[in-house]
């Protein structure tokens, strides 16, 4: 299949265009090239005949009936979008303009194209989102596909205002739609400024590292290799309609997930140690929804999709990608992304 993947120099885009084009497919990846985005993410892929690469806003309409006219994908799966929750607080109007109007504007481009193709059988439009359009979960309980919506910050309101868009053309004009909502990710290539990377850099720098509150919101995580089979599989397999949950079965406290990283850094880079001495807390980001957790069942039973990598593995698997790769990161903090917490100073 062609696969169109916006956002596909982002985080997990460019998990998905790595996974996509290793199992066989085509792919246009269309990126606004944003602080987070970098042609470096997809580098081991950008000279293989089935890639290309449009550098394209979402929210430019004549820029996306190009792309569509030029490649005509056979699929369209959309990641680009804006996604630091402490950034949304800060600056909510740029997700509001990617995550709401580029989700517009593209699905107007793709139902014009779809349409304009004769409405044809195999073509997918499918919306990857976050489980945070949930809102927060007390001590118990799981998100489930049926779970309603309850959005707490800008990020997740515009990202749910998002689902809600993909749904109506999905039932308004017939679009060919499918939405998956994932737990927390992580692995190779993750933006700094995201806890993880956060955490293992600011370690390596013997910086302090900062925690919300007490550390005590619970996520579950995902490792980013596993989220991209999920994707694959979704847009391949998935029924028309339907809304996936994806999770990686891997439910961790904040604090216990940084010290694990530290006891990690302490075996793999022992200089240092012990890193957790640098763990410090910080005031809590306001509307800090305390938990999140996915129940996976449904994609487990109906595409017999499963995480394979436990959060040991991909702990460490993660540690030592940042530890092989110093120059990617160091090109980031050179460009002037250091790591800090964003998201407490006064919006506007």
């Amino acid at each position: 299949m062609k696969l169109l993947v916006t956002g596909g120099a982002g985080f997990i885009g460019s998990a998905v265009v790595r996974q996509a084009i290793a199992d066989g497919h085509s792919v246009v990846n269309v990126d606004k090239l944003t602080y987070a985005g970098s042609l470096t993410n997809v580098a081991s892929v950008a000279a293989h005949s089935a890639y290309k690469f449009e550098q394209v806003d979402i929210c430019n309409r004549a820029a996306l009936d190009r792309v569509f006219d030029t490649h005509r994908p056979d699929m369209v799966m959309h990641l680009a979008a804006e996604s630091h929750v402490d950034r949304s607080i800060d600056a909510p109007g740029a997700f509001i303009e990617t995550n709401v109007t580029g989700t517009y504007t593209l699905l107007e481009a793709a139902r014009a194209y779809w349409q304009g193709a004769g409405k044809p059988a195999d073509f997918r439009f499918h919306h990857i989102s976050t489980d945070e359009v949930y809102g927060t979960l007390g001590a118990e309980g799981l998100f489930s596909e049926d779970t309603p919506y309850a959005p707490n910050s800008p990020y997740s309101a515009s990202k749910a205002a998002s689902d809600h868009l993909v749904r109506a053309w999905g039932e308004t004009y017939g679009l060919p739609v499918l939405v998956t909502n994932c737990s927390n990710n992580y692995g190779p290539y993750h933006f700094p400024e995201k806890l993880i990377p956060l955490v293992i850099l600011n370690a390596l720098a013997g910086r302090e590292i900062p925690v919300y509150g007490q550390g005590l919101n619970i996520r579950d995580w995902l490792f980013v290799e596993d989220h991209a089979r999920a994707l694959l599989l979704v847009v391949m397999t998935g029924a028309l309609g339907e809304t996936y949950n994806i999770g990686g079965n891997a439910e961790a406290t904040n604090i216990d997930l940084v010290r694990h990283l530290c006891a990690i850094l302490d075996e793999h880079h022992p200089a240092g140690a012990p890193h957790s001495d640098l763990i410090c807390f910080v005031a809590d980001r306001p509307g800090h929804d305390l938990r999140y957790a996915i129940d996976a069942t449904k994609i487990r039973d109906a595409l017999g999709w499963q995480p394979s990598v436990t959060l040991d593995e991909g702990l460490r698997a993660t540690v030592d990608w940042y530890l092989a790769n110093a120059p990617w990161w160091q090109d980031i903090q050179a460009r002037g992304h250091n790591q800090e917490r964003l998201g407490l100073g006064k919006a506007g």
